[in-house]
């Protein structure tokens, strides 16, 4: 007879328990590459010509190979913190407009390089000018409004991004340390456990009265399992250690079922405020004379 393939790993399997997820569900790809890149190698060559210009050369052609420098890697700041804003429903504007100081500092270096070749005044002023717009055109501009769910007061909103900006810190730091054991398999296991995290993240985002209920997760819970990977990856990075390895991955797992029970407990009581709202709804409807049928409000 027949016999329906079944493991750990699939689908109501003997553990009853999903697969595991992968930590790239939902992952976008990156937009701090490739040109991004370039603008660390584009102004190398004021490094070389800085020494054949006699010491004013040298100090103008080096100053402008550091403000280029550090424009490029506010760029790259600027846009993965536009990344994480865009990526959250409620989130405040990032602290310090790092693309506008980027596009600012470009146009200084490309100006004072101008300047250490050529001299004089309004070349130079045109080089910085025409740098810095096209570098504002070229990455955009940094964000500069908070992001709050319509209908929301901005009490609430703060609340919530000051909640999901230091469970995301708690993820980093998980992430950081597992990275010392040089555990890759481990690795996707916690991106996998970080994706369950997010959902709920998101979850409160959307309907920020589910905080207080998630409060214990993405604050005790999420500090207690960033404590206790620093303390397993300090372990790992000594010599290998099973034992601890095996109830890392418990740990993991457990935290996960009850991640992932909560989030549904959360949208499941999003889903019964608004049948409530529907029926309160309908019966005001229907004392001002207006019938419907269920599916019009289902």
């Amino acid at each position: 007879m027949a016999e329906r393939f079944g493991g750990k790993f699939s689908p109501g399997g003997p553990a009853g328990q999903p697969p595991p997820r992968g930590g790239y569900r939902g992952a976008r790809r990156t937009r701090a590459g490739g040109r991004v890149n370039m603008l660390f190698f584009a102004p190398l060559p004021l490094g070389f010509r800085a020494f054949g210009e006699g010491a004013t050369g040298l100090a103008l052609n080096l100053s402008a190979l550091g403000l280029l420098l550090l424009a490029a890697w506010l760029t790259r700041e600027g846009i993965l913190a536009q990344e994480a804003y865009e990526a959250r429903r409620i989130a405040k504007r990032p602290a310090i407009p790092r693309k506008i100081f980027a596009s600012v500092l470009t146009g200084l270096g490309l100006g004072l390089a101008a300047f250490a070749t050529q001299g004089g005044i309004v070349e130079p002023a045109i080089y910085a000018i025409v740098g810095a717009v096209l570098h504002g055109l070229a990455f955009g501009l940094d964000p500069l409004r908070d992001k709050g769910a319509e209908g929301i007061d901005s009490f609430q909103s703060d609340r919530v991004a000051r909640v999901v900006d230091q469970a995301e810190a708690y993820l980093k730091a998980m992430s950081d340390a597992l990275r010392r054991a040089g555990d890759r398999q481990l690795e996707r296991r916690l991106d996998g456990f970080q994706v369950t995290v997010r959902d709920m993240l998101r979850t409160v985002e959307e309907d920020p009265r589910d905080l207080t209920a998630a409060r214990k997760f993405l604050g005790v819970y999420l500090m207690g399992a960033r404590d206790a990977t620093v303390k397993y990856a300090d372990l790992a990075a000594r010599a290998p250690n099973p034992e601890a390895r095996g109830k890392y991955l418990a740990l993991l797992d457990d935290l996960e079922r009850n991640f992932t029970a909560k989030t549904r407990a959360l949208m499941a009581d999003s889903t019964t405020d608004l049948d409530v709202e529907i029926e309160v709804l309908r019966d005001r409807l229907e004392r001002e004379g207006v019938h419907l049928e269920t599916r019009d409000l289902a």
